[in-house]
C-alpha cells in the first residue's frame, strides 16, 4: 500500500522487487507484456523513460485504482553518431557479442522509472556511467556460461560476477541494478502530493 492505495510493480525482475521493498513493503507484481522494439528510439534515455511509462500505463489501464510502477533498463555505448543500445541478450552468442562490445569501454546505464496513479502519471530516469576493463575471450565465455547475463540489459549484472569486470562506477549503483530509488522516491512524493497527501512515510 502507498497513500492508502494498493501498489503494482509492472516488472518480473527480482532485482527491482528487492529494491522496491526498501521504499514500499507491500506490493504485487504484474509484468507488462509489450513490444519493446516498437518503443525504442535513438536516445537511450528516452527509450528507457518511454518503455517504463508504457509498461506502467499498460498495467494501470487494467487496474485504474492502483498505483503502478514501471521500469526499464537500457545499456548504451557512445558512438560517433550517438549510442549503440544493448537490451537483453537473445541467446548466449548474443551475450558474448555484447560483452565483447563493452570490454575496455565506458558506457552508460539508464533506467527509466514511471509511476501511474489515479488521475496522473510521472516519469524520470537514472543515469550511471560504468567502465569495464579489457576482457579476454575466455573470461567472456566463462561468464556467459554461468547463465547470469541472460536476463539482464547489456548481458551483465553489477551485483553478480560481473563486478570483477568493472573499474569505475559514476553514479548510483541501484540504477544499474534496475531501480533508481532516489528518482522513484521523488516521483512517489509528487504522486502523493497530487493525491492530497502532505507527507509520505516510506518503508
Amino acid at each position: 500500500m502507498f497513500c492508502g492505495l494498493p501498489v503494482i510493480l509492472a516488472s518480473a525482475s527480482p532485482r527491482r522487487q528487492l529494491l522496491l521493498k526498501t521504499l514500499i513493503s507491500e506490493f504485487t507484481v504484474f509484468p507488462a507484456d509489450l513490444d519493446e522494439d516498437a518503443l525504442t528510439t535513438a536516445d537511450p534515455f528516452e527509450t528507457a523513460r518511454s518503455l517504463a511509462l508504457a509498461k506502467a500505463r499498460y498495467v494501470g489501464s487494467q487496474h485504474p485504482e492502483f498505483i503502478v510502477i514501471g521500469g526499464d533498463t537500457v545499456v548504451a555505448v557512445p558512438t560517433e553518431n550517438g549510442f549503440q543500445q544493448l537490451a537483453k541478450p537473445m541467446d548466449a552468442a548474443h551475450a558474448v557479442a555484447m560483452l565483447a562490445t563493452l570490454a575496455g569501454q565506458r558506457h552508460v546505464v539508464t533506467t527509466g522509472i514511471a509511476v501511474v496513479y489515479p488521475g496522473g502519471a510521472e516519469a524520470s530516469h537514472g543515469e550511471t556511467w560504468v567502465t569495464f576493463r579489457d576482457l579476454s575471450d575466455g573470461e567472456i565465455r566463462d561468464y556467459v556460461a554461468t547463465g547470469e547475463p541472460m536476463d539482464k540489459a547489456g548481458a551483465y549484472g553489477i551485483q553478480g560476477n560481473a563486478r570483477a569486470f568493472i573499474t569505475k562506477i559514476e553514479g548510483a549503483e541501484d540504477n544499474v541494478i534496475g531501480l533508481p530509488t532516489d528518482q522513484l522516491r521523488t516521483l512517489l512524493t509528487v504522486a502523493a502530493n497530487r493525491l492530497g497527501f502532505a507527507s509520505v512515510p516510506f518503508g
